[in-house]
């Protein structure tokens, strides 16, 4: 049962990607499921919502009764059956804020990676991820060329060939996120493309690269983690807006959307332009957690990196 052998994957991921999304989808009205219950180990704010599809996901891994380890932005890493070899990374909900108010811009996330000492991102072999709203999904194979999609109203992979920041399409982060930093780095590119591109906020990083993996977006950037490796000092003013903690990009909000973009053809770097292919999958460390840019060519992803108002400029510690 291992990658080469058992040709199940995509199956199971689909699977389960589709019961979490049930789940979802019948508890979203109800109003506890709004509430902020606690938070996830990494320090994100977890709402009744997110338990709801945290049980669908170890509930579908159990009634399999395949021999998996599990980690899951609430839960942690945990472990079915003996012996497990192979790594299952699920955010259950990236976008959690968007699936309670009913928007769209939200997806369930899962990769699946060989169990090792230290999981990488590199080293995840199926990705998988589903739009909640639509249910519309978007699958890859490390060792298979393309993007496999189902239920969109068009051919995708479709990214685009924009090359002119005035006229991009793109999407940025604010969660944990101080508005005053992150204006300061870029808010003269929001002003640039406010008015002949577009500027979104979307609370996920996987709805927003896959959005440049359907041609509707043409860059996403989340710069937060390189402005804090830039400057230390900055610590206090993310975990002033992070509930005393650094919410960053965590592996599991990355894990699958990497690999997609990857095999459609979207350039995806961190914010020194450098591959996040060696992230952890299962460390949550500061450390660990990353920044993003991704642009639909090579020349917009070029333009974003040299016209971000870097505070300081040095190699990433």
């Amino acid at each position: 049962m291992d990658d080469h052998g058992w040709q199940g994957w995509r199956e199971y991921l689909l699977g389960l990607a589709r019961l979490v999304r049930g789940e979802i989808t019948a508890g979203r009205a109800l109003t506890e499921n709004r509430g902020v219950r606690g938070h996830s180990p990494g320090g994100d704010a977890q709402f009744g919502i997110d338990d709801v599809a945290e049980r669908a996901v170890w509930k579908y891994v159990v009634e399999r009764d395949l021999p998996m380890a599990v980690f899951s932005e609430d839960r942690g890493l945990r472990e079915h059956g003996r012996a497990p070899r192979h790594l299952l990374v699920v955010d259950p909900i990236d976008g959690t804020r968007s699936a309670v108010a009913g928007l769209e811009s939200a997806t369930v996330a899962v990769a699946v990676a060989r169990l090792t000492a230290r999981p990488r991102i590199a080293d995840v072999r199926h990705a998988l991820l589903m739009e909640w709203k639509t249910g519309a999904c978007l699958y890859a194979e490390r060792d298979t060329p393309g993007v496999v999609a189902h239920g969109y109203d068009h051919p995708v992979p479709a990214p685009t060939r924009t090359t002119d920041p005035s006229r991009m399409f793109w999407s940025l982060e604010f969660n944990g996120h101080p508005a005053r930093l992150m204006t300061e780095a870029y808010g003269h590119l929001i002003d640039l493309s406010a008015n002949t591109g577009g500027v979104f906020v979307f609370s996920s990083a996987t709805y927003s690269i896959s959005r440049l993996i359907t041609g509707q977006l043409d860059a996403y950037v989340d710069i937060g983690n390189r402005l804090l490796r830039d400057d230390p000092a900055l610590l206090g003013e993310f975990q002033r807006v992070g509930n005393g903690r650094v919410l960053h990009l965590f592996p599991y909000d990355i894990a699958a959307a990497v690999l997609l973009a990857e095999k459609a053809g979207i350039v995806i770097t961190d914010a020194y332009g450098q591959p996040l292919g060696d992230t952890a999958l299962t460390d949550l460390d500061v450390t660990n957690q990353r920044s993003c840019v991704a642009a639909s060519t090579p020349q917009l992803h070029r333009k974003l990196l040299d016209s971000i108002a870097w505070p300081v400029r040095k190699e990433p510690a």
